[in-house]
């Protein structure tokens, strides 16, 4: 059996340059790194509002990077153009408000269900896999199937959010785990992404199914102080468990 894939996110080295408006930390730079350490493929969130990730950063990474660009974006007209456009690998069809801190949860697809659907048959006639970031629920795994998504991104924020605060985490963890292995029975892809550390890693690795973990805030943050290199190293080596 293979190994989960390790994607990683670099969306806050984007943060840090923004911070200060300068043209440092690249991230396309940290993008050739994180490649060059062992990284599978590399995620960045195009956010309406480019917080972090802008639109000359996506031209740039995704004409020199040598493995997989996952894009996140928006259920959106505009992001559904710039996909189209710049042909990402990947695509991963996130939630998005403008005043959170991070993405909060899975999305709605009840809510925007029918916009959804064009923007799948769109990607996909372009040979963008895509994938929709939803939470651990069985309801929503079938209507992604059935919508034609080619994997499901498992939000597992609430369980790394009980973990981290030393609480319970068993029925986060059930649901998950039901989830990932119902994705797997009907046909879809599953991947797992949000808030994950080394620690929180070693016990979704257990689950068996999982074919690609997205990691990045806790990952960028720790590069500050054992280096990307290391950093990719302890996560690949989690994974291989």
């Amino acid at each position: 059996m293979n190994s989960p894939r390790l994607g990683v996110n670099i969306d806050h080295v984007a943060t840090i340059r923004n911070a200060r408006g300068e043209k440092y930390p690249s991230p396309l730079k940290a993008a050739l790194l994180a490649k060059k350490f062992g990284a599978d493929s590399i995620t960045i969130h195009l956010r309406e509002d480019r917080r972090h990730i802008n639109d000359q950063d996506l031209i740039f990474i995704k004409k020199n990077l040598k493995i997989p660009l996952n894009l996140e974006m928006a259920p959106t007209k505009e992001m559904l153009k710039i996909s189209l456009k710049y042909k990402p690998n990947f695509v991963c069809i996130v939630p998005e408000k403008r005043k959170e801190i991070t993405t909060e949860g899975g999305l709605n697809l009840k809510y925007n269900l029918i916009l959804i659907k064009k923007i799948i048959k769109r990607l996909k006639k372009s040979k963008i896999r895509v994938s929709l970031f939803i939470e651990p629920n069985i309801k929503d795994i079938k209507i992604a199937k059935k919508i034609n998504a080619d994997c499901v991104e498992i939000h597992v924020g609430k369980f790394c959010i009980l973990h981290n605060k030393k609480k319970n985490t068993k029925k986060e963890f059930e649901k998950i785990k039901k989830s990932i292995h119902f994705a797997n029975e009907i046909g879809l892809e599953a991947h797992a992404g949000h808030g994950i550390t080394f620690s929180s890693a070693k016990i979704l690795s257990r689950i068996k199914g999982i074919k690609e973990f997205n990691i990045g805030h806790f990952l960028i943050a720790e590069s500050i102080f054992i280096g990307m290199k290391k950093c990719i190293k302890i996560f690949k080596k989690i994974l291989k468990k």
